[in-house]
């Protein structure tokens, strides 16, 4: 089916936050060209179900008949207060592929059209490293730290290297030849300086696309490092149903409601692109299921206790459980991927316990006997 310019736009713009500088993909489309878009990863931590965020984007980006790029950051991983230690790298960048292309496929999305770039593949280019040069010399430690507060790991006496980690994101607009770059909320910080630090270099401004953060499972951000606020894409039933009924989920209350953020963020459009955008929640005592085709209608009732959370969360169970079957499935199949997660996210070492030397006289110690 071939969408004008303005239908192309239309699903551009869905299910996002905001765009910065709409009129520079406007521009694009009205020229007949195919918008070049870039989705930028650490490679650190295993990701979790926030990550089908920017993959059902990324979707919407590629039915839209964008070019999408894919970054597996690594060095952006390494640089990050070493959240990925450079010996883990490589493996970690693998497995990032193999998940994310997971994802997609998990609800019906072709990825042969999806380009995946690694960032050591042209990061560490002569004309790449002169960059970084010349941007450090033209952008202040302030202002380097204020673009990456919220994606950067900060503390009172941070590595240098945390302040190259904004300068090299603004650097991939240019070095991967995007016309946009689509990042979430936590990132607009770093987006908006985009905007004012390529121009200092000579190069052109870039569109943003600003996607919305899930609430974690205890509210706030959902976060790789905090264990209890996320669900792992390869967390089996059990774990997820578990984690789910752990979850926050606060009677009437939808403002930072993990539960309902993964309807609204994740269930829905996944749903949508399967062809039947639609949430059901089953009733007992021969009630009728509801049928929820919006997030609106589900805070509505949320508020008015018509959706509890006793009847939501098996709901949300269920529905993620299918969601990621084949991302199980696919894992448990590839003998590959799985001996991979070792090398990648090798279990932590034991601590041996060291065995105190008490002496030879300490009570209860027996001492052989000379024979003489």
């Amino acid at each position: 089916m071939d969408l004008d310019a303005k239908e192309r736009f239309s699903m551009i713009r869905e299910n996002l936050a905001e765009i910065l500088d709409p009129e520079l993909i406007e521009s694009i489309l009205a020229e007949g060209r195919n918008p070049r878009v870039y989705w930028g990863t650490a490679t650190t931590g295993r990701p979790h179900t926030g990550y089908y965020v920017p993959a059902l984007k990324i979707a919407q980006l590629l039915a839209a008949g964008c070019d999408v790029v894919c970054l597996l950051a690594d060095i952006h991983g390494f640089l990050d207060n070493l959240k990925a230690p450079i010996e883990l790298v490589e493996s970690r960048a693998v497995w990032y592929r193999l998940i994310i292309t997971a994802i997609l496929e998990s609800v019906g999305v072709p990825t042969e059209k999806l380009q995946f770039v690694l960032g050591t593949s042209y990061q560490k280019s002569p004309e790449y490293v002169m960059d970084v040069y010349r941007l450090s010399s033209l952008v202040s430690e302030h202002d380097a730290k204020r673009a990456g507060a919220e994606i950067v790991k900060q503390s009172g006496n941070s590595p240098l290297s945390g302040l190259l980690y904004p300068i090299l994101q603004v650097l991939d607009e240019e070095h991967l030849h995007v016309d946009a770059q689509l990042g979430g909320v936590d990132q607009r910080k770093l987006f908006v300086a985009a905007k004012e630090w390529l121009p200092k270099l000579g190069y052109r401004q870039r569109a943003h696309l600003v996607s919305p953060m899930v609430a974690g499972l205890k509210g706030g951000k959902m976060s790789s490092s905090d264990a209890d606020s996320k669900i792992d894409l390869l967390d089996p039933p059990e774990v997820i149903s578990k984690k789910i009924g752990k979850a926050v989920a606060v009677p009437r209350v939808t403002d930072e409601n993990g539960i309902l953020a993964l309807v609204e963020s994740i269930l829905l459009p996944a749903a949508a692109l399967k062809g039947c955008k639609e949430f059901r929640v089953e009733r007992r005592d021969g009630l009728d299921p509801l049928l929820y085709t919006d997030i609106k209608q589900m805070h509505d009732d949320y508020k008015n206790d018509i959706l509890t959370p006793q009847l939501l969360k098996p709901a949300v169970s269920a529905a993620l459980v299918s969601l990621m079957a084949p991302i199980q499935a696919a894992y448990q199949a590839s003998n590959e991927w799985q001996e991979l997660t070792l090398k990648a996210y090798p279990p932590p070492e034991k601590k041996q316990k060291k065995v105190k030397d008490k002496g030879t006289r300490h009570p209860g110690n027996k001492v052989e006997e000379s024979v003489g």
